[in-house]
């Protein structure tokens, strides 16, 4: 099954224990139309380069999943319809990365960058 990678924001104003269970939501959805989550992150509250539906921040979530595609289809129509869902970004990928994405990695470890003046 193809590989992909889901990044969506929900609404600032839910607590964290509702945007972990909007990951848990979908992640349902995935595996009852036969896909499997591979790995979740819940990236926190961060701030938005601009505003979407009046919102400065939101809470990012990052799913890895093993689908086909139609599952993957449902799932985004689903993330569309759903109030608290403000953006959705699917990309496929030809494979997942190992350990904790960029985002999740502390500022020292993610190595080659260029040092500041």
């Amino acid at each position: 099954m193809p590989l992909y990678e889901h990044v969506f924001i929900s609404r600032q104003d839910l607590s964290n224990a509702q945007a972990e269970g909007l990951i848990e939501h979908f992640s349902t959805v995935l595996s009852d139309n036969g896909g499997k989550v591979v790995d979740t992150e819940y990236w926190g509250v961060k701030t938005m380069a601009y505003k979407i539906n009046k919102n400065r921040k939101g809470h990012y979530a990052f799913l890895k999943t093993d689908a086909p595609a139609p599952a993957v289809q449902e799932m985004e129509r689903l993330m569309r319809l759903h109030d608290d869902v403000m953006r959705v970004m699917t990309i496929k990928v030809d494979e997942h990365e190992e350990g904790p994405s960029v985002q999740m990695q502390k500022k020292d470890d993610r190595g080659d960058r260029r040092e500041r003046r």
